[in-house]
């Protein structure tokens, strides 16, 4: 089951157990969350507010370029190149708050 929320600007999205699911990255219609910042490169913030273990593969054109593993209360920040994919993992049931940012200049 997959609902998205706002709450402080944040999409609360909750993951089935054995669920991949495309968070950014392929397009309208396709992702999970919209990014802002799409254009440009950003930070994306996902906490996981629930308490299953999920994990994290951003890729490139098929290609894996990271897996990072969220525990329960537990927040990354990753940053998000133009055109890379961002996909959640789960085993169990997971409930996470995603969330962007832009990369500040100085």
């Amino acid at each position: 089951m997959v609902y998205c929320g706002f709450a402080q600007d944040a999409n609360i999205l909750e993951l089935d157990p054995n669920q991949s699911m495309s968070i950014t990255g392929k397009g309208p219609g396709q992702d999970a969350t919209i990014n802002p910042f799409i254009a440009e490169n950003s930070i994306i913030v996902i906490s996981n507010i629930g308490k299953g273990v999920f994990s994290i593969r951003v890729q490139k054109e098929g290609v894996i370029l990271q897996e990072v593993t969220v525990k329960p209360e537990q927040t990354r920040e990753l940053i998000l190149s133009k055109g890379l994919e961002v996909y959640f993992d789960s085993e169990e049931e997971a409930k996470v708050a995603v969330s962007y940012k832009p990369i500040k200049k100085f």
